[in-house]
């Protein structure tokens, strides 16, 4: 009897690696377009700069972040994305996580602590703020119920990962995640032009550009971005700002599971903490790991440099996969309702935090 299972068995371990290689294999071509997106708008950033050196002009410091997003634009947007690379350019928000826990080398723990009693309150209000205004909003526009909750919840939080951690959670129509993800990546493409003007026409601070970027862009690969368009100072402090608004995903999108379970119309929530275990983004904890181990010297110099460098080799992927997945046809197809009241909703909010931000900034020198 042992002989036949042991032959029965035998294929389905071959069909299982073979499966896991062709996965791989399939990741390759949009991997290397990514590579090649990414890699593109760092030359072209170098050669600028070379050239307005080498002619003594004084010319624009446009990074490669804008470059790779720009790239990537031109091409979904016009000869489209053919589908042996969608796969592997869809790996682009996983690069973001890689970057992100690679930072932390470059964030001690009193870095981290440094971030203040009066940021952290910034970013409370703006959660306050946010799910308030949107979810009034939504109504005034007759949304659909479950369609609010989404919008509040990514405009709030963090963008599509909380829409799309909402949508399971409460039940909600795929329909509208994708408008209100269609909403949520319109405005983040608009965050990475306006957002930098803004921060410059002010003459803002390293570190209130920073925290306003970190509370006021929704998606973390557009926050990030936006933050590094302006000095790599405020891109640190972008990152570890929308960091500590993603931290609060789990308990948001629980309370919304809570709430919607009660009126019937999404399931019950029996075990909360496995719920909250589940729904909360692990790349932090990874990020606050590498963080303590560089405060606690394990890591030499070099080493440090090293993580550093591959962060930003993750971030380039990262900011290349932002344009090539971003499809404006498509966005205009999800229709106007859902994208006016995220447009009103995003301005409003962002208007609130450069308030505040600006405010504390100059009476309490963030």
């Amino acid at each position: 009897m042992t002989v036949p299972l042991t032959i029965a068995s035998q294929p389905t371990i071959e069909s299982t690696e073979n499966s896991v290689i062709r996965r791989i294999v399939d990741l390759i071509p949009g991997l290397l377009l990514l590579a090649l997106v990414g890699y593109a708008g760092k030359i072209v950033e170098h050669s600028i700069a070379a050239y307005g050196k080498t002619h003594h002009l004084i010319l624009p410091n446009i990074e490669y972040v804008l470059w790779a997003i720009l790239f990537g634009l031109v091409i979904s947007n016009t000869i489209g994305l053919h589908h042996i690379f969608q796969s592997g350019v869809a790996t682009y928000e996983f690069w973001l996580k890689v970057g992100i826990v690679l930072l932390g080398a470059r964030f001690l723990i009193g870095d981290v602590s440094r971030l203040g009693g009066l940021s952290l309150g910034l970013i409370v209000i703006e959660l306050a703020l946010a799910l308030t205004f949107m979810t009034y909003l939504g109504r005034a526009f007759k949304l659909k119920p479950k369609l609010v909750s989404l919008l509040a919840v990514g405009s709030s939080i963090c963008g599509v990962s909380a829409i799309i951690a909402a949508q399971g959670a409460i039940d909600a129509d795929e329909e509208d995640s994708s408008f209100a993800i269609a909403a949520i990546l319109a405005l983040g493409a608009i965050s990475l032009l306006v957002f930098p003007l803004i921060g410059h026409a002010l003459h803002m601070s390293d570190r209130a550009y920073g925290l306003w970027t970190g509370l006021a862009v929704d998606n973390t690969a557009e926050a990030t971005a936006a933050g590094a368009l302006y000095s790599d100072a405020a891109g640190k402090v972008a990152v570890l700002a929308k960091t500590c608004r993603n931290a609060t995903i789990g308990f948001i999108v629980l309370g919304y599971a809570i709430y919607w379970a009660s009126k019937g119309q999404a399931a019950e929530i029996k075990d909360k903490g496995a719920f909250l275990w589940r729904k909360f983004p692990k790349f932090i904890l990874g990020f606050l790991l590498i963080s303590l181990l560089a405060s606690v010297s394990f890591f030499t110099k070099p080493q440090v440099l090293a993580l550093g460098n591959a962060s930003r080799w993750a971030f380039l992927l990262t900011f290349a996969g932002v344009g090539l997945r971003t499809n404006l046809k498509e966005l205009g197809k999800q229709g106007f309702r859902p994208f006016i009241v995220g447009a009103v909703g995003e301005v409003v909010i962002a208007i609130l935090t450069l308030g505040l931000v600006y405010g504390a900034d100059r009476w309490y020198h963030l």
